[in-house]
């Protein structure tokens, strides 16, 4: 009975994380050398679903730079969340083209997007991210006088968040995680205001584009007005550390 809880457990994790893991770990468990299995019946997964998912209407986004654009850590590669429908593929790309001709040198790193397989599968701990049709940025940075490519506070471009008023009341149900312990930790990087205004600007201006949520003390700060720059709500993630958009 415990044998059956630990694999069910791990299961459950490893699906969670990357949608594959689990299949892979029901594999390893009839063999003797369980990780060795594991990591072959894993690997073998996600490289067909490189060839699986676009038949099945899913594409993967680089994992290297391609056009200025990848996506932020490989952990998000080798977990199989840098899969997204086509049509958002291609609006990725043309947006990151725009934002270089706007910013030579301008890298643009893509954090969670979705699995490869199975439209409402969740993509946790997000809400929405469950149709290929979603996908996170990650904010540009600069240092004290110039912009850093390619730069993130946090090594997965999550949880280092921008300070700024707010009107959701502190909810322990909700996902709104302050994680003030962990702020210290960050680099000391600041928004680079010229590229962040750029790239709301030319995702709001696109017809593909449907809704874009960013924390509001940040659409002011940074001067936008756009009725497609929405606030995602008190329940939701903040989002004053990446930018959301969906078609």
């Amino acid at each position: 009975m415990i044998q059956i809880f630990k694999h069910s457990l791990i299961f459950i994790v490893l699906t969670a994380l990357s949608q594959l893991g689990g299949l892979a770990w029901l594999i390893s468990i009839c063999f003797k050398r369980r990780f060795i299995t594991f990591l072959v019946a894993y690997t073998s997964l996600s490289a067909s679903a490189l060839w699986l998912a676009p038949i099945l209407g899913r594409e993967p986004l680089p994992c290297f730079e391609t056009n200025g654009l990848k996506m932020q850590s490989k952990l998000y590669c080798i977990l199989n969340r840098h899969y997204v429908a086509p049509e958002l593929r291609e609006v990725l790309f043309d947006f990151s083209s725009k934002i270089q001709t706007d910013h030579p040198n301008t890298k643009t790193l893509i954090l969670d997007a979705n699995f490869p397989f199975l439209t409402g599968f969740p993509l946790l701990p997000h809400l929405s991210h469950h149709d290929g049709r979603k996908v996170d940025l990650a904010f540009y940075y600069k240092d004290e006088s110039k912009y850093l490519p390619g730069a993130t506070k946090s090594p997965i471009g999550y949880f280092a968040f921008e300070e700024g008023p707010t009107d959701c009341p502190q909810n322990f149900l909700s996902l709104r995680w302050d994680l003030k312990w962990l702020q210290p930790f960050w680099q000391n990087f600041e928004l680079e205001p010229l590229r962040m205004t750029s790239a709301l600007r030319i995702l709001s201006e696109d017809k593909r584009v449907g809704k874009i949520f960013i924390e509001p003390h940040l659409r002011i700060k940074l001067g936008l007005e756009s009725s497609k720059i929405r606030f995602q709500g008190c329940r939701a993630a903040r989002h004053d550390d990446h930018i959301h958009f969906q078609l």
